[in-house]
């Protein structure tokens, strides 16, 4: 199993403070059967402020770490990616090696959480022109979105890649996050789902517990889901999370499931 989108390497961005948490996390990651992960650090992010974002830097410390993760017996490969803060930069940053993922097929970009982007659509379209498919990160965490969620259909219909995390499905966001979260599944707002761990607390790996309850439901969905993570590290074509068939009855399945 692999997860996309986290923060595991130590003191890069928000994530753990100390290589014993970060060891922590990843021994959580690996009793869940996650075998790779793709740690996506906050990159041009306001909290990023005189941080090491160097590609040379951050490869160094992934593979610090993996030394680490092998000499220790822990299974897990790390591959090295961004989190992106969308700027009207996108294509000219889109040259930096770590602003990519899939062979420089994908990127993960994240707007801020209460105001709607503006001049995104041209951003977007430009990496598109470019080979380059833009993933949102959890949009269910925008209030914007929690306000309007089918805003989401014409962002699939033009082809960006929708990431949930996997925390928002479990209500580790509150119950609003977590409702707009199963709405986007029921209606197939839904590529990807990411665990975006942080420590080893309250934002470690669940990714898990995300997929089984899901699974109740509909494990083709989860396989798809969990195929659709392995083509994005590929560089390959995801598949579109289709359920339209199952909408009449998905609503009281999945709260019920989630409470």
């Amino acid at each position: 199993m692999i997860d996309f989108h986290n923060h595991v390497l130590v003191n890069v961005d928000d994530g753990p403070k100390s290589l014993d948490e970060s060891i922590d996390m990843l021994k959580t990651a690996a009793k869940q059967g996650i075998t790779d992960i793709i740690n996506t650090v906050h990159f041009q992010h306001p909290k990023m402020q005189n941080k090491n974002v160097e590609y040379e830097y951050l490869k160094s410390k992934v593979n610090e770490l993996q030394v680490i993760l092998d000499k220790e017996n822990i299974k897990i490969t790390i591959h090295l990616s961004a989190e992106v803060f969308y700027l009207p930069n996108l294509l000219e940053i889109s040259t930096n090696p770590l602003t990519t993922i899939g062979n420089g097929k994908y990127m993960l970009i994240e707007f801020k959480t209460n105001i709607f982007p503006t001049d995104f659509e041209n951003q977007f379209y430009e990496l598109q022109s470019n080979g380059i498919t833009p993933i949102i990160a959890h949009p269910e965490r925008y209030r914007f979105i929690q306000k309007e969620v089918n805003i989401l259909k014409t962002w699939v219909e033009r082809d960006y890649v929708i990431q949930i995390d996997a925390g928002s499905i479990l209500g580790q966001f509150g119950k609003n996050t977590q409702n707009v979260a199963l709405e986007m599944i029921k209606n197939g707002f839904i590529h990807l789902i990411g665990s975006d761990a942080h420590n080893n607390k309250n934002r470690n790996f669940c990714i898990k517990e995300a997929y089984e309850q899901l699974g109740k439901y509909d494990k083709k969905v989860v396989k798809k889901l969990k195929n659709n993570t392995l083509n994005i590290l590929k560089g390959r074509k995801i598949e579109k999370i289709d359920i339209e068939n199952k909408r009449i009855n998905m609503t009281s399945k999945l709260f019920k499931l989630f409470g």
